[in-house]
């Protein structure tokens, strides 16, 4: 079908792009299935709509305070040390021990970015029934004809830039290739079962959203992959004479592969990757 929405689905429609069933494709079944993963895998990672924002949340347990809280000499939780020696003319042998604290949650694989996390304590200005907004609203805003929506727009704005001041975000550590969000914290000042909220860019699964199958962008790449595995898996028959004098040509099946494959990386840089911010100094 024109439109596949399974895995052996976009199998099949590619190799009917390479000229299946007229044609016999040489690749294998288990080379197509790397082809197809390595597909998707840059489908996620350089296509903005292999992504999705999302709120997780998470709560905290006493396993991940006891990690936050370990420190290199004293405390409770756990550890991971470096020893490093290096020897020195006139020195010896000096020894230099580094302690790294486990102040990290575990993130679903899936999770590719992780932007901010929402703040764990309740601001005076803004939460809570003795709040300087639940006040304001109380005894300004009852008499609605009387406050000045100018006035409230820049007392609203001047009391966020004291919150700001006084509860910061917090710092946070994130790389997609270790699942682990490390957060720079006060541990020993959390409770548990308290939760935060993730503000991340998690990767679309295409088991679960089917259209990934038919993105045109997917099924131009994955045939262009085929095409240059196919290529390659020919070229070691290169100059063999087949029944009626034909040849295969290998290596122009890979070069016709990898001049398409180039025109898709540009073209995915242009219209579907998201633009690097410019930095300003």
């Amino acid at each position: 079908m024109a439109k596949p929405s399974t895995r052996q689905g976009l199998i099949d429609y590619c190799f009917r792009k390479l000229g299946a069933p007229v044609l016999e494709v040489n690749v294998d079944d288990d080379q197509v299935d790397d082809l197809v993963d390595d597909t998707i895998q840059y489908f996620q990672e350089r296509n903005y709509e292999g992504v999705e924002r999302m709120y997780l949340k998470y709560k905290i347990t006493q396993d991940d305070i006891d990690r936050g809280k370990a420190s290199g000499t004293s405390g409770v939780g756990i550890v991971t040390t470096t020893g490093t020696s290096t020897n020195i003319s006139g020195l010896g042998t000096v020894t230099s021990n580094f302690y790294e604290t486990s102040n990290f949650i575990q993130v679903p694989d899936s999770v590719i970015g992780v932007e901010k996390i929402f703040k764990f304590d309740t601001s005076s200005i803004s939460g809570g029934m003795f709040s300087i907004k639940y006040q304001l609203f109380l005894n300004d805003l009852y008499y609605f004809n009387s406050v000045n929506l100018l006035q409230y727009s820049m007392t609203k704005r001047y009391l966020e830039d004291i919150d700001f001041l006084l509860t910061t975000d917090k710092q946070i550590r994130f790389n997609k290739r270790q699942d682990r969000l490390y957060l720079d914290i006060d541990w020993a000042s959390q409770e548990v079962d308290t939760f935060i909220v993730l503000d991340c860019y998690r990767a679309l699964d295409p088991d679960s959203f089917t259209q990934i199958y038919n993105d045109p962008f997917v099924k131009l790449y994955l045939t262009a992959l085929i095409k240059r595995q196919w290529g390659q898996n020919l070229i070691k028959f290169q100059g063999v004479k087949l029944p009626g004098g034909l040849e295969l040509n290998g290596r122009q099946i890979y070069d016709d592969a990898e001049r398409e494959m180039e025109i898709i990386r540009e073209r995915i840089v242009r219209e579907y990757e998201m633009p690097p911010l410019d930095f300003i100094g």
